[in-house]
């Protein structure tokens, strides 16, 4: 059985390459409202209210950090998406191994499916794993990585995606009832094991995400609308293990 890490890490780019190195130096990270300040922090892994249940390993304050690199590009899209009346809401950036072993430690245990209704009510925890949705090694334990969505400055609300941060079924994927490529809705609901789908509206806001992101040197993930790494991260093969707090200026 293949042990793997979720929400994030479907991908044969996310898994362990031949040659890594682990390591607990912050020195070449940021937290990101230093350097991001309009952005809205909804840390799901420092609360209870996400796949697991439970605050996961590793998260000791509600923060995120990213490295230098990924947190100043990140900026640029905050820059860009504010102009046309939003703001950036972070889910989840840096991620400790510490947390990945916990993602991996809960998908073994068959039995816990506390959350299972609001994440995952179409799929048996039994194939997680065989799905991979879980993996040992996750992208977001080399620092440039960002879960994130938009929040609406007018309305005051989240931007209406059609689907919730984290949820594991193809209705998370960027061409879920459409073409992330052309930016055309095609409404094709056909992936969804119980015919689910998402309106025009919510699959051109999932777009404004991704447009901005590619904009300023993210690469998506094709499994999760709300997932974009660095492009030239600057390490492809550390994943670091410091806990996720608030780093010194």
């Amino acid at each position: 059985m293949a042990v793997a890490m979720m929400c994030c890490c479907k991908s044969a780019t996310e898994k362990k390459s031949a040659e890594t190195t682990t390591t607990d130096d912050t020195s070449q990270f940021v937290t990101l409202t230093d350097v991001v300040p309009d952005a809205i922090m909804e840390i799901r892994y420092f609360g209870t209210y996400n796949f697991v249940g439970t605050r996961i390993d590793g998260y000791e304050e509600p923060t995120a950090l990213l490295s230098k690199q990924a947190a100043d590009s990140l900026k640029a899209v905050s820059d860009d998406v504010i102009k046309l009346g939003y703001r950036l809401k972070i889910y989840d950036a840096y991620r400790p191994q510490k947390g990945v072993d916990h993602f991996v430690r809960w998908a073994a245990n068959i039995p816990d499916t506390l959350m299972k209704r609001y994440f995952y009510p179409d799929l048996d925890k039994s194939v997680l794993f065989e799905q991979e949705y879980i993996y040992e090694k996750s992208g977001h334990t080399r620092g440039s990585t960002v879960d994130l969505t938009l929040f609406d400055m007018n309305t005051e609300k989240e931007v209406d995606m059609g689907g919730t941060f984290d949820w594991f079924g193809p209705e998370s994927h960027p061409d879920f009832c459409g073409n992330p490529e052309t930016g055309k809705y095609t409404g094709d609901n056909s992936k969804s094991p119980v015919g689910r789908s998402i309106t025009p509206q919510q699959f051109a806001n999932r777009m404004i995400l991704r447009n901005a992101m590619l904009r300023h040197g993210f690469k998506p993930l094709d499994s999760e609308w709300w997932h974009f790494t660095l492009k030239n991260e600057p390490f492809p093969d550390t994943y670091f293990t410091f806990p996720v707090k608030q780093q010194k200026k």
